[in-house]
């Protein structure tokens, strides 16, 4: 079996005579560069973020570029993207204030304690607490690294929900499909149920922990510990679910392994989840999160409150789920309109 050759600048480690590892690759500009370090690991470690770095952009010759060539580009490529008065600050601090002071050090040598020295030494001159303060938000933002773009949500469509449900109606874990549909709970928390949490006379599911990785821990936000009223079809499937369960083993997990512990998400996705999406004839690239999101989208669509839909999500804030959901919100004015006309009609 021949060995796969790396494509061209993708990056190569070995070791040199004197024992020392070396990658290298071909940065932004086609130049081949250099890395290294005293374990294979190590530099093909550095090398996947000077690739990555690479490829998203944003990366740079820091052996040769100084803080201050740097803060230049960086206010080349900000301006397109903030108001004019927003750069004319930014502009004005790297001037006056960055560039004589560390412009001439070389980028990749620069440390926190020649910039905690610049605060120092500007304090120490009469400048004000809040005027550093100002310093250190542009130095941070210019040193920080662009956050990659969003993934768009892709909840399933008013007819693939139902599909979904129908396909997975003689699936033994049904029910967990019907509460990821209805309840929009993570993934990680449906497989951290136990049948302590659901009180199926009351209708109720309490949210009270989440598993990954085979380790189960608490909600990570006072948010996300909460109470989610059921379904009806939520209340059917879960009872369905609790006499199989029964008859095949006793276990306080309500979606368990045959070892009686929680089902991991990997298996969960490969070996349930992919082939349902096979069956129902969905797109191979549906997640199981977008359940979450379809979960949501519906009730908006449907006129639920979005603070109610906030806290069923486990939603910190209700801005997260503004944020999150805001491209539903034009058509909720439609429904709107039809409340009030029915209203005063």
């Amino acid at each position: 079996m021949t060995k796969k050759r790396r494509d061209k600048g993708e990056g190569s480690v070995y070791r040199r005579k004197d024992g020392r590892c070396v990658g290298e690759y071909e940065d932004a500009n086609g130049k081949r560069r250099y890395v290294s370090g005293k374990t294979k690991a190590e530099v093909r470690a550095k090398l996947r973020k000077l690739l990555a770095d690479r490829d998203e952009g944003f990366a740079y010759d820091s052996e040769n570029l100084t803080v201050g060539n740097y803060l230049d580009k960086w206010l080349d490529a900000l301006e397109e993207s903030v108001r004019a008065r927003t750069w004319r600050r930014h502009e004005e601090v790297v001037r006056l204030h960055l560039k004589p002071t560390l412009g001439g050090t070389k980028l990749d040598k620069l440390n926190a304690l020649q910039v905690q020295n610049t605060y120092s030494h500007k304090l120490n001159g009469g400048l004000s607490a809040r005027s550093v303060e100002i310093i250190h938000v542009t130095l941070h933002k210019a040193l920080k690294p662009p956050r990659p773009p969003k993934r768009e949500i892709t909840p399933l469509t008013q007819q693939q929900r139902p599909e979904l449900l129908e396909t997975a109606r003689n699936d033994e874990l049904y029910a967990l499909w019907v509460l990821a549909c209805t309840t929009g709970m993570r993934n990680g928390e449906l497989l951290a149920i136990q049948w302590r949490d659901i009180d199926l006379e009351a209708g109720t599911l309490q949210v009270k922990r989440t598993v990954f990785g085979g380790k189960v821990s608490p909600p990570t936000t006072a948010s996300g510990r909460r109470t989610i009223r059921l379904s009806k079809l939520a209340i059917a499937a879960l009872r369905q679910h609790r006499t199989m369960a029964t008859e095949r083993q006793t276990s306080e997990w309500v979606f368990s392994s045959q070892a009686g512990t929680p089902i991991s998400v990997h298996n969960l996705h490969n070996r349930s989840w992919k082939p349902l999406l096979e069956r129902a004839g969905l797109p191979a690239g549906t997640r199981m999160h977008d359940l979450r999101h379809s979960a949501a989208t519906l009730l908006l669509s449907k006129g639920v409150a979005i603070k109610v839909i906030s806290e069923m999500l486990g939603h910190a804030d209700v801005s997260t789920t503004l944020s999150i959901y805001a491209h539903v919100l034009p058509d909720m004015q439609s429904i709107a309109a039809d409340a009030a006309d029915q209203a005063l009609g």
